[in-house]
């Protein structure tokens, strides 16, 4: 271990405008989190309702480096529970979702109820009168661990800590919302798939709260005019500043002289098929661009008329498993889940707008993973933690994470 790293990080004097690249590549501070933040008093993101829609459905899930199931019973109430057996801790559940009247383990065949309690344990009784589990054994305190479960638009979410707050308090009133207007609607699946990104989580919370690296880096963006700094916009956080809002209004474009030094737009590419962003006016707020942040690793899209929930978590220190999930609404005509599953191509792993976010992280993870001393230097659009209305030039949202992260981590 360097010297650096074996010495308690002190955060920078300057606050949120600055972060240690150190946080990216410590093996303390990535357990600590595991404890503070994923433990926290936070909700966490762990499928969508429409994963498990029948009696006996289950999904998995996960939060931070803890695996996660979440059943609904047969009287159709969901639970949430820590993925482990309770005797020898192997994963109980091994399909990423099905259904099933039980869950046991495939070890020693430990058998669970749908909401956690031990149902039957194999030889529990010996064989032929020899062996078994001792006469005081008690089903009863042997069980899958419950955490608390709470579902909001169709999204449900899992906590550790008894101080966590009611799902819609957690939220704030402008960040629920927003998911009201996006999500509030019976949803439905149009397709789902995932990647690993090679760096540390952090990067990609960064990201996606990162307003003005869209038509930076993403050529495809502003060469077809689909998401540019100069259309009307902002970056709204939530008055805790830890959840945010990116949005644009793409008929709002008034070209600007200020991106004529800017690589993404010295480009004159045309398409074969336009026809992929044509669109149709879903809300009357003129909004067509929106990336909503839910701390800390739930984000909500709506690209055009495509509309998706990204959740990311972490695989180790420098790795990170992205997942997408495209959806529409059930009352969608035809022509309408046509086109939203068209427009999915702008994004995902090989999407023509999010592609280069499969690499940039790593480029950072690389570039910084030697000098642990070093920071980032987060002062565009200010220094405060504040909504930024009219304006998505600002980093303000990157330190909304880093504040309330901060807090967690008692940095």
């Amino acid at each position: 271990m360097s010297a650096a790293l074996a010495q308690p990080l002190r955060w920078p004097a300057e606050g949120n405008t600055r972060v240690p690249f150190r946080v990216y590549s410590d093996p303390d501070i990535h357990a600590r989190e595991q404890e503070r933040v994923f433990r926290g008093p936070l909700w966490h993101y762990l499928c969508l309702e429409i994963d498990v829609p029948n009696p006996g459905d289950y999904c998995l899930g996960e939060i931070g480096e803890i695996p996660i199931v979440v059943t609904r019973d047969a009287e159709g109430a969901l639970h949430a529970l820590v993925n482990r057996c309770a005797h020898k801790g192997a994963l109980v559940c091994l399909k990423e979702r099905g259904n099933a009247e039980a869950l046991t383990c495939v070890y020693h065949s430990w058998t669970y109820e749908l909401d956690g309690h031990l149902r039957s344990v194999a030889f529990r009784h010996g064989l032929r009168g020899k062996g078994g589990m001792p006469e005081d054994f008690d089903p009863v305190k042997h069980r899958l661990q419950p955490i608390r479960l709470a579902t909001f638009c169709g999204l449900v979410f899992g906590s550790f800590s008894d101080m966590t707050p009611d799902i819609e308090t957690f939220l704030g009133p402008q960040v629920a919302g927003v998911l009201r207007r996006n999500l509030g609607r019976k949803l439905v699946r149009l397709g789902r798939h995932s990647q690993i990104i090679h760096n540390n989580w952090k990067l990609y919370a960064e990201n996606v709260r990162d307003s003005y690296h869209a038509t930076l880096l993403h050529t495809f963006y502003t060469t077809f005019k689909v998401n540019r700094l100069d259309m009307d916009g902002g970056m709204i956080l939530s008055d805790d500043g830890r959840h945010s809002l990116s949005y644009s209004k793409r008929g709002s474009l008034q070209e600007s002289s200020e991106y004529s030094g800017v690589h993404s737009a010295q480009y004159k590419s045309g398409l074969h098929g336009p026809e992929l962003l044509d669109g149709f006016t879903e809300f009357d707020d003129g909004i067509t661009h929106m990336i909503q942040t839910v701390f800390p690793t739930l984000t909500v899209q709506l690209t055009l008329n495509s509309l998706a929930v990204r959740f990311f978590t972490p695989r180790g220190m420098d790795r990170t498993e992205l997942f997408w999930n495209y959806l529409g609404y059930a009352d969608d005509p035809p022509e309408r889940t046509a086109l939203r599953a068209r427009q999915a191509n702008l994004t995902g792993a090989a999407g023509l707008v999010s592609l280069e976010d499969g690499c940039i992280n790593e480029f950072v993870q690389r570039g910084s993973r030697g000098s642990p001393e070093a920071t980032e230097f987060l002062e565009m659009g200010g220094r405060d933690v504040a909504s930024s209305d009219g304006s998505r030039a600002t980093e303000t949202g990157i330190r909304g994470f880093w504040q309330a992260w901060r807090g967690l981590m008692g940095l």
